[in-house]
């Protein structure tokens, strides 16, 4: 699906990111994709992310949209034309606002779950929750921090930087096709994130991920980012 280049701005992001069992991981995402591995471990995570003047670009500001958006991701790879490729792959999209619950997977690449958003944020404090049309839903409590988790397989800010910043190009399913979206940052910076409390309908439901086969890992923060999508070749 090729739609024009949009732009708008990251205003919050929060990645949350477990590591867990690839051979789990590998029963639930579809070919081409496999689980890209770190230190034997398959990635998969949650996004959440608060959008605002999103637009197509060189259009003004002021017609933007801003929502709340959820994505549960796994980092995958795949080959193609005789090169390794990585990115993610979505299984699903939830989002606060309804015109990208109408349009996604018909206008803009991946279906999204029309879901309802609570949000708090004070003082480097952030809550967020969400229940999704089909009862889909997640909850964290976490805090800015200095400190990156010394208990995260990747042990170091700056090695799971670089990791995340490396799937910016992401495939969401649509019937027959998967569809390919690039997020294009203008500029990559990553806090850490103290998590107190994180669950996911989706990755606690232990008929695809059971128990003990998916662990918290890491919180990562971004905030104040310029960017753009662009679409890239259906799979």
């Amino acid at each position: 699906m090729k739609i024009p280049t949009i732009h708008g701005y990251i205003d919050r992001r929060i990645l949350i990111n477990f590591r867990a069992d690839p051979e789990v991981v590998a029963k639930i995402i579809p070919f081409p994709f496999r689980p890209k591995l770190y230190k034997e471990k398959a990635i998969v995570g949650i996004c959440l992310i608060r959008l605002k003047h999103v637009k197509p670009k060189g259009f003004p500001n002021f017609i933007g949209v801003n929502s709340e958006n959820g994505a549960h991701r796994i980092a995958v790879e795949w080959d193609e034309n005789g090169e390794t490729k990585s990115g993610v792959y979505i299984p699903r999209r939830d989002t606060s606002l309804g015109f990208n619950a109408l349009v996604g997977g018909r206008l803009f690449p991946g279906k999204h779950y029309q879901a309802k958003f609570n949000v708090a944020e004070k003082d480097g404090h952030y809550h967020i929750d969400f229940k999704s049309s089909d009862d889909t839903s997640i909850s964290i409590d976490a805090t800015e921090t200095t400190s990156f988790n010394d208990q995260s397989i990747f042990g170091t800010l700056d090695s799971a930087s670089a990791f995340f910043e490396a799937g910016d190009l992401g495939y969401s399913p649509n019937k027959t096709k998967f569809e390919g979206l690039r997020l294009k940052a203008y500029k990559w910076e990553v806090r850490p994130l103290e998590v107190t409390k994180v669950s996911s309908s989706f990755f606690e439901n232990e008929e695809f991920f059971p128990k003990y086969s998916v662990t918290f890992d890491n919180a990562l923060l971004m905030t104040n980012i310029e960017h753009e999508w662009e679409s890239e070749t259906d799979k």
